[in-house]
């Protein structure tokens, strides 16, 4: 008779890495003195990385300002950071733009350039290429307003290091989500995807009286 007996063994089973993914969070928060820092603050605390960081007032009659981060994790640290976000008291939302559905991004930059004779030729030539306008030109400089995706903008600045690159000024990263609906509705259809509690009138999370000992403040 052949009996067949499962292998064993008593090492672990082999993990699978994850793999580090690039995200673009929208944090919409208070706009009042502090509230940058304690974000800033979180990431640098836990060792996140921040790729790219905007800010600025979106609503001044509620004054909420919109929070744009690009970082770097792999998917369990993305989620971390989000729930961490989460439990700020100036923090209203964090909606991941990357995973919620299509998202527009774009960046400015103006890119500095100093040449003579046939370098200048060359730099309007790539400018025209990439749709970059010229915002500033002397006899031996041309300063370059570029705006598109952070790719483009990588690109152009790439091509004109050879040709006399003098300094770069970047705004970093702003997204919107493609479609008719803003970040509310996102973040509420995220939210009930994600078992959190969201009011079926204003897909907002509870009032902040009612989980207040479960947020922190920095």
């Amino acid at each position: 008779m052949n009996t067949t007996t499962a292998a064993t063994t008593h090492y672990p089973a082999k993990t699978t890495a994850e793999q580090v993914e690039s995200r673009t969070l929208c944090v919409l928060v208070d706009n009042e003195p502090g509230v940058l820092a304690r974000v800033i603050g979180l990431f640098a605390g836990r060792g996140y990385n921040i790729d790219s960081l905007t800010v600025s007032e979106t609503e001044h009659e509620k004054h909420l300002s919109r929070i744009t981060v690009v970082t770097r994790g792999t998917p369990m640290v993305i989620e971390q950071i989000k729930n961490q976000l989460e439990r700020l008291v100036p923090v209203h939302r964090v909606v991941d733009l990357t995973i919620a559905g299509p998202a527009l991004q774009r960046e400015l930059a103006m890119v500095k350039v100093r040449g003579k004779g046939e370098q200048r030729m060359e730099m309007l030539r790539l400018a025209d290429a990439f749709r970059a306008r010229v915002i500033d030109a002397t006899n031996e400089s041309f300063v370059f307003e570029i705006t598109g995706a952070s790719d483009k903008v990588d690109s152009f600045i790439n091509l004109m290091l050879p040709l006399g690159l003098v300094e770069v000024s970047r705004t970093g990263v702003v997204a919107i989500s493609r479609g008719p609906d803003g970040i509310l509705k996102l973040y509420a259809a995220h939210s009930r995807v994600s078992g959190y509690p969201v009011s079926a009138h204003t897909g907002s999370p509870p009032p902040r009286g009612r989980a207040e000992g479960s947020r922190q403040r920095l």
